[in-house]
């Protein structure tokens, strides 16, 4: 019966930075002198001279450079201490703090500030607050002895992220129009019950207060759909809505509303948003009143804009005006606006603390769940893509020990020693032996043959740190704590993941097989192996 360690670490994160270690194959406990002999044991297997194949010589001289770098950071005993504690990123951060810090508790003092800073921008993340005053300045008034500022406007919304599927905004929005003034705040939860379906629920108090539902459901790729209601608290009142949407092309969506109560009406919308032009229009026919809207921006610059709008309905207006984004969260905005009632001027300024999380009203969110699809299944295919490079290099190394792989077994079959039947390393389920084979499209599997590395690792050499010899047998000895995909020859095979190592062995006419989290020790043959 085969003997099986299913210890690994589920949690990658929590494990120490030992990459650079793997790529030596030596202990994180390992001496200078141990370090210095497992260089120049490995320079030499991946020194490019030792090939004439030009393709081989490529993949030898990049790995010849992970090696260098690797003893160029351990055997240094300041950048070993930092890269212990902060892994590869604390060095470069460490390089960029500047040549004043050459201590390294200077460092880890500058370095664990970095890290509270990530951390802090990190909860930002999940969280943030937009702002937009708005001023309308009136010419006829002014001339006529009243008031050149005839308007007053604030609005504010904030948004947090409370677990991975609610999110809770609060809003609100104060006017004030000559001598009067009024204000609203509305509470809005919403419960993502699927990656296609949303919920939520929402109150509102001010000059009339409401409380109400809304469901929406992904339809498809392309379209959308939702409903709701929304009584008022104030004479008891109901009105039913139902939209649906349909992104009509890359750039383009447009949808329906209906909406049956006291304001029944019906509106059709459209919006086409490109890298420099955006573009919408509206047309809403309902009891008491109809509407018409549209309007136009287009994008001069990185950082200004022209905009055209209309409204046609209870009053007629004309705008014109542009603005100018003074930072990532800043944008202020001058308005020319000619109506009915004469001409006056807007001005306004945008606010946001953090972009990212304010939710697009519904008539975009076709739009803006068609760019996050695309954006997720562009993520998808750049991590595929990295996995193949990945792969591609973990055999393209095997190729390097594949002569002296092959030696190295011959021998051992001549001696009845120690060969390595099969090795497989990724996420493994032992309860079908089909899913630790690897698939015909290496991006999709999610283990990897290293049956040829490990029999490399089969020697008499008395580089302990590698391998080590009792009572004159051959044996295997992978580190405790050495996350093995940074081995010779090996790679992450599913990034994210929990993985194994599974062994097949034979020795001494014996069949042996164990398995073992990534980051436990092997040590090889063992008794305890023996089916």
């Amino acid at each position: 019966m085969g003997s099986r360690s299913t210890g690994g670490r589920a949690a990658e994160e929590e494990v120490p930075n030992t990459e650079l270690y793997a790529r030596l194959q030596v202990s994180p406990s390992a001496s200078a002198e141990e370090i210095r002999k497992a260089f120049l044991y490995w320079s030499g297997v991946a020194h490019p001279d030792k090939h004439l194949d030009p393709q081989l010589k490529d993949v030898a001289t990049e790995n010849f450079r992970q090696i260098v770098e690797a003893y160029d950071i351990l055997n240094d005993p300041d950048k070993r201490q930092i890269y212990d504690i902060y892994g590869m990123e604390g060095l470069s951060s460490g390089l960029e703090l500047g040549p004043h810090l050459n201590k390294v508790d200077e460092l880890k003092e500058e370095l664990e500030k970095l890290k509270r800073h990530k951390e802090h921008e990190k909860a930002l993340a999940h969280s943030g607050a937009s702002v937009m005053l708005l001023g309308r300045l009136s010419l006829p008034d002014y001339l006529e002895g009243g008031r050149i500022i005839n308007r007053m406007e604030m609005a504010s919304d904030f948004q947090s992220q409370i677990s991975k599927r609610n999110i809770v905004s609060v809003n609100g929005r104060f006017v004030v129009s000559g001598e009067s003034g009024q204000g609203s705040a509305t509470v809005v939860f919403r419960h993502y019950v699927s990656p296609a379906t949303e919920v939520d629920f929402r109150a509102t108090a001010g000059l009339r207060s409401l409380i109400g539902f809304q469901a929406s459901r992904q339809l498809s790729n392309h379209s959308t759909a939702s409903s709701g209601f929304m009584v008022s608290l104030g004479d008891g009142s109901v009105n039913l809505s139902n939209t649906w949407g349909r992104q009509l092309s890359e750039t383009s969506s447009g949808n329906i509303q209906l909406v049956l109560g006291t304001k029944s009406a019906i509106s059709v919308g459209w919006q086409k948003k490109e890298k420099k032009v955006t573009a919408a229009g509206a047309i809403k026919l309902g009891i008491g009143l109809s509407e018409a809207s549209a309007q136009y921006t287009r994008h001069l610059s990185e950082k200004s804009h022209c905009l055209v709008a209309g409204y046609l309905g209870s009053t007629l207006d004309f705008e014109i005006g542009g603005g100018r984004r003074l930072s990532n969260s800043s944008t202020v905005r001058a308005i020319y606006n000619v109506g009915i009632e004469g001409v006056s001027w807007r001005f306004e300024l945008h606010r946001r603390r953090n972009e990212k999380i304010v939710i697009p009203k519904f008539v975009l969110k076709p739009y803006y769940r068609r760019q996050e699809q695309k954006k997720a299944i562009k993520e998808k295919e750049e991590s595929l893509d990295q996995i193949r490079k990945a792969r591609d290099a973990a055999k393209n190394a095997q190729k390097l020990l594949e002569n002296a792989s092959n030696r190295k077994k011959t021998k051992e079959l001549e001696k009845d020693g120690l060969v390595i039947t099969k090795a497989m390393y990724g996420k493994i389920d032992t309860t079908n032996e089909n899913d630790y084979l690897e698939a015909i499209d290496d991006a999709a599997s999610l283990v990897l043959d290293v049956t040829l590395p490990l029999n490399f690792l089969v020697t008499n050499s008395q580089l302990k740190v590698v391998f080590k010899l009792l009572k004159k047998k051959p044996e295997i000895q992978l580190h405790k704590g050495i996350k093995k995909s940074g081995l010779m020859g090996f790679c992450d095979p599913c990034p994210g993941e929990p993985k194994q190592l599974l062994v097949e062995y034979t020795y001494k006419g014996d069949k042996y097989k164990v398995l073992v989290g990534d980051y436990d020790l092997l040590q090889i043959p063992q008794y305890r192996h023996k089916v």
